[in-house]
């Protein structure tokens, strides 16, 4: 149940992002469900509520206003641009009976070919708006990881399994281990000609994944040494400063530094950790942050420039933002 106190403090909030330059954003609560199942597959449904309306076919409530922002600002023409947005969005909760089906989001999204300057306004921004609850920042950088498991010495199918689990950390783990020859792989034997078939994949799909999987079973293993330099990026913990001086060819890293420093941000002090915000949200491909509170997270966010791709038909250009949790706040905005 959203409350009224928390419905003020969203719209404070989405006042003070709109007055910073942003346009306001306001998708429909239902949205088309292919898009999003064409960018997540079937992943998505189990986070997602889904219906089926007889003449536009399957729907969703809002699970983010993220994508639908992108299709929209691609549609209309890759041009720099900033938005904000507030309202309600809808996760289904599977394990946790206690976590909220539909909460308030608050957002700002900026499209500029100047990353490392748009890195740093947002999350400035956002400790701006939040500067009455006190936030305390720390930032990531998914992009690092991504390199890094594309530098592997292994086959594109493998890393490409990798980075589509990046978001899923005990997935991603498994996947390595068993790629690295520290685990078992699945069991690839046939099942008797006179099986059943059970669940919805036909014999024919259930062979070519068996069939996958043996190939991959016949590959070399991933190099030890690879392996635990990646785990060793993952698990990477301290200050920004600290990253610079551990990862000197990080140019991206670099400027986003510089950039953040000019909005009086100190590496010396700004909690970094590449895996930061690994679980917000899997369109993230490279910086991240996270804000917390009162021991809370309250906003999430990071950059997405794959997202444009994939939705621009043909155009793309860098993009950012991130999201507010409005009713993990307590109290009011100060004016």
């Amino acid at each position: 149940m959203i409350g009224d106190a928390d419905r003020t403090r969203a719209g404070d909030l989405l006042a003070r992002l709109e007055a910073a330059g942003a346009a306001r954003f306001a998708p429909p609560i239902l949205l088309p469900a292919g898009t999003l199942l064409d960018l997540y597959g079937e992943d998505i449904r189990a986070r997602a509520f889904v219906t089926h309306d007889p003449l536009r076919g399957e729907a969703m409530l809002r699970p983010d206003f993220t994508v639908p922002l992108v299709q929209a600002h691609m549609e209309a023409g890759a041009e720099p641009a900033r938005y904000c947005y507030a309202g309600e969005v809808f996760r289904r909760q599977e394990e946790d009976e206690t976590r909220p089906r539909e909460y308030l989001q608050v957002g700002y999204e900026a499209f500029d070919a100047d990353r490392a300057a748009a890195e740093a306004e947002v999350l400035a921004l956002f400790l701006d708006v939040l500067a009455p609850w006190e936030p305390r920042p720390a930032t990531g950088d998914l992009g690092l990881i991504r390199a890094a498991v594309a530098a592997l010495d292994t086959t594109g199918a493998r890393r490409a399994a990798l980075l589509r689990h990046l978001w899923r950390p005990a997935r991603f783990r498994r996947l390595l281990d068993r790629f690295a020859g520290r685990a078992p792989g699945p069991a690839t034997d046939r099942a008797p000609n006179d099986a059943p078939v059970i669940g919805q994949r036909t014999p024919e799909e259930v062979e070519a994944r068996l069939d996958a999987l043996r190939a991959d079973a016949a590959e070399p293993p991933i190099d030890g040494g690879q392996a635990d330099a990646l785990l060793s990026l993952l698990s990477m913990r301290g200050t920004m400063a600290e990253a610079l001086r551990a990862l000197p060819d990080a140019e991206s890293l670099h400027a986003r530094a510089d950039a953040l420093a000019a909005r009086g941000l100190d590496p010396a002090t700004l909690p970094f950790a590449p895996a930061e915000g690994r679980s917000a949200m899997e369109y993230y491909d490279g910086f991240t942050f996270t804000i917390t509170a009162n021991d809370r997270t309250v906003a999430t966010g990071g950059r997405y420039d794959a997202l444009t791709a994939a939705l621009g038909g043909g155009r793309t250009i860098p993009a950012v933002g991130g999201v507010i949790r409005p009713g993990l706040l307590e109290g009011e905005l100060l004016a």
